[in-house]
């Protein structure tokens, strides 16, 4: 099954539940950043010693990602989904002992468990959104979806500007074990929702069908040499290391700017920079139904690379400023670079959904590379993100340039197999009227003409027959 084959409630219902799960992504992501500073004051621990948090987050999904995938090839997304949110439950839970016990060792550890679990649900949710429908508008949609994670991602910082950093409370863990407890639990009842909930399966076979029906073979090549998925691993690696290193110290560059500015007042500051971000998402919802996705990424990549080193270099509140437009130009990044990456992969198309949530782990190593210099300097350590959003800009523009020479400039967003299901029924003879045999000429050498050129060169004699076009047309 494909998603344009579901009835529409079938659609919104798959959709709707899906989507909850970046929910549950976000919360547990802005906790984090916000726990990172805290920690530093509850500890009496430098900030690189603070970014461990970071490392087991963002490093879980480095290692857990590849084994997440191929779970999925084998039982499905229902099953997948099942899987990363008992590993997140079972991490949020164990907060508690780690809370009553101060041992910073065992929260480290029991992100990396939460690490595992959310991995997982990206491989599976992000995949799932992106191919639930028309190819055409997959980057639009997936970033309505991972809209509700930049909503519940300044809800965790807003509970900590109220809870965390409050009287007693700025020197204690008794507030994180309750609030980890209430993720264990939102965690257990989406588990028992998707326990009970028909979700429909999109099976690779049936995406590939799909694609081959209009000529494009992409997957006919081995995975090795899906050369845009690749590239894109590394794209989002340098992108989502820079996006986390932003977050992990935005409370700290705040602070530091000596702009009369508490920890607390930072920490309400971060969840407005997080709105920031959610708002940028959602616009760049709109954006996307129009415009191509790799060029609007182009123009992103540009606009974070300066304002990186804008705050890098800016002083006082004009710094704070530019650290505001930096969070609106990071929105669309990491949904768009997940589906151009992911995008034809036909029957690979689970293995490059691993891959490009394993960029994930890009998380891990640039933090403490940003905190080691921060020691010294913070607003200096924004310099080491402003080189994680130049490698995204050149793998945006390289796709721009790509889609120019293969097919002519972009402004506008499109689906390669939508515009070839349209030039083939337009090809074809009409149902209605007599076939003669000049124009079923027409038609055969058309359909033959887009096998030939979706061929891969290594492969000798006829190509593969196409299915039959009364299926299709």
């Amino acid at each position: 099954m494909v998603g344009a084959e579901l009835s529409r409630g079938r659609w919104v219902y798959a959709f709707a539940l899906v989507t909850s799960l970046f929910f549950t992504w976000g919360f547990a992501y802005g906790l984090l950043d916000v726990l990172n500073s805290h920690f530093q004051q509850v500890f009496g621990i430098s900030k690189v010693q603070s970014t461990l948090l970071q490392l087991a987050y963002f490093g879980a999904y480095l290692v857990w990602s590849p084994f997440a995938s191929v779970f999925m090839d084998r039982y499905g997304y229902k099953k997948g989904i099942h899987l990363g949110l008992t590993l997140y439950s079972l991490g949020a839970i164990f907060f508690w002992p780690s809370a009553v016990f101060e041992k910073y060792g065992g929260f480290v550890g029991c992100t990396f468990v939460i690490g595992c679990g959310l991995s997982t649900l990206e491989v599976a949710a992000n995949s799932y959104i992106s191919v639930l429908g028309s190819p055409k508008y997959a980057a639009a949609r997936l970033n309505f979806s991972q809209g509700f994670q930049g909503v519940a991602s300044f809800a965790g910082p807003m509970i900590a500007s109220r809870w965390f950093f409050r009287g007693k409370n700025a020197n204690s863990l008794d507030t994180v074990q309750w609030v980890y407890l209430a993720v264990a639990g939102l965690g257990l009842v989406l588990n028992i929702m998707f326990f009970f909930c028909d979700l429909p399966e999109i099976t690779q076979d049936a995406l590939a069908e799909e694609m081959h029906a209009v000529g494009i073979r992409n997957d006919d090549e081995p995975f090795r040499k899906q050369y845009r998925c690749i590239f894109g691993w590394v794209a989002q690696t340098a992108y989502v290391g820079a996006q986390v290193g932003v977050a992990a110290l935005t409370v700290n560059y705040i602070v530091d700017q000596n702009v009369g500015i508490d920890k607390p007042l930072a920490s309400q500051l971060f969840s407005y920079c997080q709105i920031t971000f959610t708002v940028g998402r959602f616009v760049g919802v709109i954006l996307l139904n129009w415009i191509d996705p790799a060029l609007l990424l182009s123009f992103y990549g540009l606009a974070c690379s300066t304002f990186a080193l804008a705050v890098s270099f800016a002083p006082g509140k004009s710094g704070i400023g530019c650290l505001f437009a930096l969070f609106f130009f990071e929105s669309i990044c990491y949904p768009v670079i997940f589906t151009l990456g992911t995008k034809n992969l036909g029957k690979h198309t689970k293995r490059g959904s691993g891959l490009i949530v394993m960029g994930v782990g890009g998380g891990a190593w640039y933090p403490p590379a940003q905190a080691s210099i921060a020691d010294h300097n913070t607003r200096r350590s924004y310099l080491v993100p402003f080189s994680g959003y130049i490698a995204m800009t050149i793998y945006a523009v390289g796709i721009v340039i790509d889609q120019a020479i293969k097919g002519g400039f972009r402004w506008h967003t499109i689906s390669e197999i939508e515009e070839r299901r349209e030039e083939i029924e337009d090809h074809a003879p009409s149902p209605e009227s007599p076939v003669l045999d000049d124009e079923k000429k027409v038609s055969e050498e058309f359909v033959e003409q887009i096998r030939v050129e979706e061929r891969p060169a290594n492969v000798q004699g006829p190509s593969l027959y196409l299915r039959d076009s009364s299926a299709h047309l």
